[in-house]
């Protein structure tokens, strides 16, 4: 039953933004909902979620930990007062 009061009020204030919307941005708004619900509700991943896992390494991590520690460069000069 809580679920249903949460959804109302999720809708009710979605409406509440959309009433300002112009009739083309309202009918262009419901022509995405209706394809949204056509093509069966599937998600797709996101970008970043697509790349999870593809990283294989040929070195392990502490060997890639001592190349970027061998490959910094400190150019800082220290003078004496």
């Amino acid at each position: 039953m809580q679920t249903i009061d949460i959804n109302k009020r999720l809708v009710d204030s979605y409406l509440d933004l959309l009433k300002n919307l112009s009739p083309n941005s309202k009918l262009d708004l419901i022509s995405g909902l209706s394809d949204s619900l056509k093509s069966g509700g599937k998600k797709k991943t996101s970008s970043l979620k697509s790349l999870a896992g593809d990283f294989i390494p040929e070195k392990t991590a502490d060997e890639i930990i001592d190349d970027l520690k061998k490959a910094r460069n400190f150019t800082r000069n220290i003078e004496s007062f």
